[in-house]
């Protein structure tokens, strides 16, 4: 039986444990938060389909209660050491690990809207992130965020983060489009008086039944989709938004009062995955995440023989996505041990 220790307990962390596991081997998972899960505990309800998170959150919780292999909760990686052929793990809990094998699973982290100063997060009390309109979408969540009542108009900013020159990430993010467009109906729902923009460069709805509920989003719920990026937003006397744009298809500049915000911020990769590039001698591409040996063939590969990725780590991806590469990580594993 051979050992794996994969860093990360989100869901592909989790998904990768259970495949290895069914397939003979024995593995330990290091995760740096209380809970397994990743950020998927923060969301509400998943795209295309509203599909409620505790059900996907509650089959992976089945999944490894029924698993043999170990968690290490609140705990992370300190220091990797390679020596005749296996990995000598340290964690902050003072652990000494023995591995076959290493497969990352750390995810990606949200990007910080701050950066963003001309839309105003964290400095106007009206201006949230779609992270921040989640919890507010949970059982209990109180939408009345402007002046304590419901907002009547809202507008939603789309690829906050990503294909950015001023923010130096270039890239999509994959589920920016899609998490807007289903927000927007999920308030629509919650808030049926009011009138819902959303302004984007342009839509990239790529997935199955994305496309169906973008036109479901316009046909039904009235929700209006403006191509233009916004240039700024400015606080009035009374607490809602001025926001200035421009309509790209018309081309004309638009003004508009809003009650609400909402930044679609896109994955980034965290200090927390540049870190543990270094502690496993591992390379980065120019946007932050994990490198692989090859896009095509080699997705799971590292450029280290013996340390393989998992999931959002490597680019952003959404949950279908992620899963499927936790399983194909889990086979490249399975195989290069047995040849090993």
């Amino acid at each position: 039986m051979k050992h794996i220790v994969i860093i990360g307990g989100g869901i592909a962390g989790i998904e990768t444990a259970c495949a290895l596991t069914d397939a003979g081997h024995w593995v330990t998972v290091i995760e740096k938060n209380e809970k397994l899960g990743g950020k998927l505990n923060n969301w509400s309800y998943l795209f295309p389909d509203f599909t409620p998170t505790e059900k996907i959150t509650g089959t992976l919780q089945e999944k490894y209660r029924e698993k043999d292999f170990s968690i290490l909760n609140k705990t992370e990686v300190s220091g990797i050491l390679r020596q005749n052929g296996k990995f000598s793990i340290k964690t902050s809990g003072e652990q000494h690990l023995e591995a076959d094998a290493l497969v990352v699973a750390t995810g990606y982290e949200i990007f910080d809207a701050r950066r963003k100063e001309e839309y105003g997060y964290k400095i106007y009390d009206h201006v949230i992130t779609s992270a921040d309109l989640e919890q507010l979408l949970l059982p209990g969540g109180d939408l009345t965020v402007a002046a304590g009542k419901n907002p009547k108009r809202i507008a939603f900013v789309h690829c906050v983060g990503s294909r950015d020159e001023k923010t130096g990430n270039h890239y999509c993010s994959k589920v920016c489009c899609i998490t807007g467009v289903k927000q927007a109906i999920e308030l629509k729902k919650r808030l049926p008086e009011a009138e819902i923009y959303c302004f984007y460069m342009d839509l990239r709805m790529y997935g199955k039944h994305f496309e169906e509920l973008y036109r479901e989003a316009q046909e039904k719920y009235d929700i209006q989709f403006i191509r233009g990026r916004l240039s700024e937003a400015s606080e009035k006397i009374d607490k809602s938004l001025l926001i200035k744009s421009e309509d790209t298809l018309s081309g004309r500049p638009l003004k508009m009062n809003v009650d609400l915000l909402v930044l679609l911020v896109g994955m980034e990769a965290g200090k927390g995955t540049a870190a543990t590039a270094a502690t496993c001698g591992i390379g980065c591409e120019e946007s932050g995440f994990l490198k692989t040996t090859d896009s095509f063939l080699k997705s799971n590969f590292s450029e280290q023989e013996g340390i393989f990725l998992a999931g959002s780590c490597t680019a952003p991806m959404t949950i279908n996505d992620t899963i499927l590469h936790a399983r194909s990580a889990a086979v490249e594993v399975d195989n290069w041990l047995k040849k090993k």
